[in-house]
């Protein structure tokens, strides 16, 4: 049983039922759908996993976690540490699963932590500016659907209130950019086929590396070592190439031939 909020699209929902899943549309936000999920699984006496947490629920997403941070993991396996890591936001737990991995494996040599959102689902942001938990306020209504969270999980902010060192925001069409960025592939890169939320952690560190102040406040030079993640591909194909102007078949079959 799926719960999904009002304005996840019709491709999402489809892709999800394909794997022999209920799905359940809630009105509201991302936020309303955590609720009743919670909710109806007192109700019924099911089992909730999911990777946000909240009072009395902890312990599934604290190992939904640990289960991200085997990425962390298998990119230190590829290569020298990175200086910098920029990483979606969302509830907080991809970023505080990287967080916690790096802070764990390197202590005092770990990498610069910078997470990024939407400006329109900010919470972490705004609990950054706050010094603790508080909701990003209106509909959430961005483009990144998969980040669109007014409400961060309390066990990611545990971690990210102390071990990450930056937070920013962007705008949609900034991560429109970014996904057609990648699948063009420039600069002799093989062309990549990135969601709308797999890309606000490089979005950020274009925009900060682009804007003097930032690249210093930042400390990014010649040398830095930028690590991200892409956490989703073309999760709703047709919304996929309205955005970019080509199917994600016509990407994947670019990046074959180079």
């Amino acid at each position: 049983m799926i719960y999904v909020h009002e304005t996840v699209s019709e491709g999402r929902r489809r892709a999800i039922a394909k794997y022999g899943a209920e799905v359940r549309r809630v009105p509201g936000t991302y936020d309303d759908a955590v609720r009743r999920a919670a909710t109806d699984a007192a109700t019924y006496g099911w089992f909730v996993v999911s990777d946000t947490s909240y009072e009395g629920y902890i312990d599934v997403p604290r190992d939904v976690m640990q289960g991200y941070s085997l990425m962390a993991d298998e990119a230190m396996a590829q290569g020298a540490a990175p200086s910098h890591v920029f990483v979606q936001g969302g509830v907080g737990g991809l970023a505080a699963g990287q967080c916690a991995y790096f802070w764990e494996r390197l202590g005092a040599t770990r990498p610069r932590f910078v997470v990024v959102e939407p400006d329109k689902a900010d919470c972490l942001y705004r609990s950054a500016v706050a010094g603790k938990p508080v909701t990003a306020p209106g509909t959430l209504d961005t483009i990144m659907a998969g980040l669109a969270c007014g409400e961060v999980s309390l066990l990611a902010w545990q971690i990210l209130q102390v071990g990450a060192d930056d937070f920013m925001t962007i705008g949609d069409e900034a991560a429109i950019d970014c996904m057609r960025l990648l699948a063009e592939g420039r600069h002799g890169d093989p062309p990549i086929v990135a969601g709308e939320s797999a890309v606000a952690g490089l979005a950020g560190f274009l925009i900060g590396s682009a804007d003097p102040k930032v690249r210093r406040r930042l400390e990014l030079g010649s040398d830095s070592r930028i690590l991200v993640f892409g956490t989703e591909g073309a999760t709703d194909p047709d919304l996929y190439t309205r955005l970019v102007g080509r199917t994600p078949e016509q990407v994947a079959h670019a990046a074959e031939a180079k």
